[in-house]
């Protein structure tokens, strides 16, 4: 098998992982993860470890969003051997539940930076791993968004 069609696999394999998503399938989600050991970072969760508690996570998600669409950008692959590693950026639209029945709820936009481990499987490439961490957003001229790094523009506070 060719490095190219090695990027290809795997680049159908992430954007699987996600259009599953988008359709609420967990059947579907849940064929494409590893059956041994795996793990789980949602934004602002725990590491999840384990088959059991990462798809449980995936069932809470769906359950719980009426609409979600991923954009996604920045996507990188790269592949050493059975193991590849795809990090990107997940640009989310989604949707809570409506006010009134056969309406779409308030849609909310987020960024993530994700990053998706992959192995190598006689049945094609399974996830190992997801990461996601949330973006945060500037708050005016030049400033950090809350919990940025580093002091604001003239803040004067000592290291």
């Amino acid at each position: 098998m060719t490095a190219a069609t090695d990027v290809e696999e795997v680049e159908l394999a992430n954007t699987a992982f996600y259009e599953t998503m988008e359709r609420g399938d967990f059947d579907a989600l849940s064929t494409l993860w590893l059956e041994d050991e795996i793990s789980c970072v949602h934004p602002g969760w725990p590491v999840l470890s384990g088959r059991g508690d990462v798809l449980r996570s995936y069932a809470l998600i769906m359950a719980n969003t009426e609409y979600i669409q991923f954009f996604l950008t920045d996507v990188v692959v790269s592949i050493i051997d059975d193991t590849a590693l795809v990090t990107c950026t997940e640009n989310i639209l989604s949707g809570g539940p409506a006010e009134e029945a056969g309406e779409l709820g308030p849609l909310v936009g987020q960024l993530v930076v994700a990053t998706n481990a992959f192995r190598r499987t006689p049945e094609g490439w399974k996830l190992w791993s997801h990461h996601g961490s949330p973006v945060l957003a500037e708050t005016g001229e030049g400033g950090e968004g809350e919990g940025g790094e580093g002091p604001a523009e003239g803040d004067e506070t000592p290291a």
